[in-house]
């Protein structure tokens, strides 16, 4: 199938994605939704406009639109643009990486049912152990670049989902009920390598920034470099 992936650059929607190609699909295009406010229901706001580098390196070609990012409204202009690619019949269905959010995926599912097109959402309901452990072991150098839920501080920020880190997420989980994959926006993540990837990703400059209690790493300045 021709395949349009929802793309934030973090860990679910790059891991879908692979997963996709993966199993024979054609990913025709990457689209990165950029909110014009920070607390979307929807899509994913750190670091969004960074998705031009990891589209670069896969080699797909990426759409970016703006949307208000108000509750609801966010949806319908969604499915304004995804009917813009059914109406010139560039795709067979869409890629998302949905965990656990019912918000999320029955609204996507109702923009796909409307159109008549596929919904590919290979991580609905995984275990989320099983998924993070599945990541590292397939090479995914996953960077947290947004942190908002108790036990998770700026010391977080930049770090690499190691085995280590894991743990510490796992821990947090149990004293906490931190979400492991922070599938409620605990934190958010920007994905730098990965097997789909032609060169790796490096951070030179970033920054962090601490607002009402959450702690944001902004990135500045990104070179790709050759895998070794």
């Amino acid at each position: 199938m021709r395949m349009l992936s929802l793309f934030s650059g973090g860990k679910d929607s790059l891991y879908a994605t692979y997963l996709a190609m993966r199993e024979g699909h054609e990913v025709v295009c990457l689209l990165s939704l950029e909110s014009e406010r920070d607390d979307s229901y929807m899509f994913h706001v750190p670091n969004i406009s960074l998705t031009s580098f990891q589209a670069k390196v896969i080699g797909i070609p990426l759409v970016r639109k703006s949307v208000k990012g108000e509750k609801e409204k966010e949806v319908r202009e969604l499915e304004d643009i995804i009917g813009e690619f059914v109406k010139n019949k560039e795709i067979d269905g869409i890629i998302t990486g949905a965990i656990e959010s019912n918000y999320q995926r029955e609204r996507i599912q109702k923009i796909a049912d409307h159109y008549g097109i596929f919904h590919y959402a290979p991580l609905w309901k995984r275990d989320t152990k099983e998924y993070m452990e599945e990541l590292i072991n397939n090479g995914f150098k996953i960077v947290i670049v947004s942190v908002s839920a108790l036990g998770l501080d700026e010391s977080f920020l930049g770090k690499v989902i190691d085995e280590e880190i894991l743990e510490k997420l796992k821990f947090l989980n149990k004293k906490y009920g931190v979400h492991i994959a922070g599938e409620g926006g605990e934190y958010e993540t920007f994905v730098t390598d990965c097997p789909i990837f032609k060169k790796k990703l490096i951070i030179e400059k970033s920054r962090i920034k601490i607002e009402n209690l959450n702690g944001i790493l902004l990135i500045d300045s990104i070179k790709l470099e050759d895998k070794s």
